[in-house]
């Protein structure tokens, strides 16, 4: 085994990674994909753009590598779903996004459910997850072929498989974290009972072959994007947790092989499963991170997401963001919820904006980490980071401030790819073990925090009261 090429399918983009055996990095490419959102709630992707940039992505980047792959795996968005016929692959709708909306009314239907489906799948009852979108989507778009994630879309062009894997099945409000199956009672529910729904198979497991990006190479390795940033961040031990900074930001913590309900609105879901045995996750979300950055772009505070750290005053001056421009997720789990702007005066510019901005992503993150460290026996020591926006040093400052543990950006930006090629190199090997094929690296810059205890709360609970401003 040489080397394996890993594609992270993302919501703004599709980014592929080439390694060698040793899991170094030979090449990186990417390719864009604009999400559209034409109203209020609606969140969605063109699915050819997305297909295209798969193949784009991956194409490119073995190109660059100039060494031929033995394998490919495939990292996905998790909770987005569309419509499409299963004997020729062709969409019936557009991709429904993460952050879409609209399947609220399901929700509201089913609120009598909330808490038995909370014990059952370890989610809340919340449009964000798979289920309500599936439910949405036949009632409203088609009731023809089949509805199900994006993955299984686009294993089954790459190879003909119907298959999920069992962390993006987790994210779906189907499956029973006791089983890691579907969940029948759950199926039914949602009125998908005679809905055709993939094979779920191991994040270790080989599920056909391909020819997309050259001669034909076994694909397999999958797994939900954020629960493979977790595997490429070495959490493999409870306690230990990472948060992924792309178009939203995404905390998970490793709960261990037993499965933890949460008390306060944090998700339960499989981590992975890996040679057999699943391992779970406690995970917080942030709807709008990169896509705050993009909103402050398209208003011209800024030209790019690189001038954050040029742009970003020394301090806020008093002003708070909330940038829940698609609501607000655990531990609130307010779809209504809108983004707010306070505490401006007439000498507040975009500077104190955009500092604003970033604190505003870095305190939901906090309020995410302390519940983590309430609810777990080890609470976390440290909190190691990847994504984009990681390259802002105002955001990662004022991330390690707001927690008062360090904050570790690990080597690559993009982890997920290097999470999905340690899973594929188990598929790959059957002899190898999860401590073999995961291997911690130095963090390429670690935040110290700053503040003291007693400004990091009074900057969280300024926030905090601001957030409970945006709900109806």
């Amino acid at each position: 085994m040489s080397a394996v090429l890993a594609i992270d399918q993302g919501t703004s983009a599709t980014k592929a990674v080439v390694t060698d055996q040793a899991g170094q990095i030979l090449a990186e490419a990417s390719a864009p994909i604009r999400p559209h959102y034409p109203e209020e709630a609606v969140a969605e992707q063109d699915p050819e753009e997305l297909w295209t940039s798969v193949l784009t992505a991956g194409r490119e980047a073995v190109r660059r590598a100039q060494a031929p792959v033995d394998a490919v795996a495939l990292a996905n968005q998790g909770e987005s779903i569309l419509v499409w016929d299963r004997a020729t692959s062709r969409p019936l709708s557009t991709i429904i996004g993460w952050q879409d909306r609209r399947a609220t009314e399901i929700c509201t239907e089913l609120s009598d459910a909330a808490e038995a489906l909370r014990q059952s799948t370890g989610l809340v009852l919340d449009p964000y997850f798979s289920a309500p979108k599936m439910g949405w989507a036949r009632r409203h778009l088609s009731q023809q072929g089949v509805v199900t994630t994006t993955d299984t879309w686009l294993v089954h062009r790459l190879c003909g498989a119907f298959v999920t894997d069992a962390s993006t099945a987790s994210r779906s409000l189907l499956t029973s974290l006791s089983s890691t199956g579907w969940d029948q009672a759950s199926v039914d529910l949602f009125g998908l009972t005679d809905e055709e729904l993939p094979t779920i198979v191991g994040c270790d497991e080989i599920v056909g072959t391909t020819s997309a990006f050259g001669p034909d190479i076994p694909l397999g390795g999958l797994i939900v994007d954020q629960q493979a940033a977790l595997l490429a961040q070495a959490c493999v031990n409870a306690g230990d947790a990472k948060c992924t900074y792309g178009t939203g930001a995404f905390l998970l913590a490793n709960a261990g092989q037993h499965p933890v309900i949460s008390p306060s609105g944090l998700t339960t879901s499989v981590a992975w499963q890996l040679r057999g045995q699943p391992s779970y996750c406690l995970d917080g979300q942030v709807y709008t991170a990169a896509s705050a950055v993009r909103w402050a772009i398209d208003l011209g505070l800024i030209d790019s997401a690189r001038d954050i750290d040029a742009v970003a005053a020394h301090t806020s001056d008093g002003v708070v963001f909330v940038p829940a421009f698609a609501g607000l997720a655990a531990p609130w789990w307010d779809p209504a919820a809108t983004a707010c702007l306070r505490g401006m005066t007439l000498s507040t510019g975009r500077g104190e904006i955009i500092r604003a901005l970033v604190e505003g992503i870095a305190a939901q993150v906090a309020v995410l980490t302390a519940l983590v460290a309430a609810e777990l026996p080890t609470p976390p020591t440290r909190l190691r980071v990847d994504g984009g926006l990681t390259g802002s040093a105002a955001l990662m400052q004022a991330q390690a401030d707001l927690l008062g543990i360090p904050v570790e950006v690990h080597s690559s930006a993009d982890a997920t790819g290097l999470g999905a090629a340690a899973c594929l190199r188990l598929a790959l090997d059957a002899s190898a073990t999860v401590d073999q094929i995961v291997r911690p690296s130095p963090p390429s810059r670690v935040y110290e925090p700053r503040w003291s205890r007693e400004h990091a709360a009074e900057v969280l609970s300024r926030w905090q009261a601001a957030a409970a401003t945006t709900m109806p």
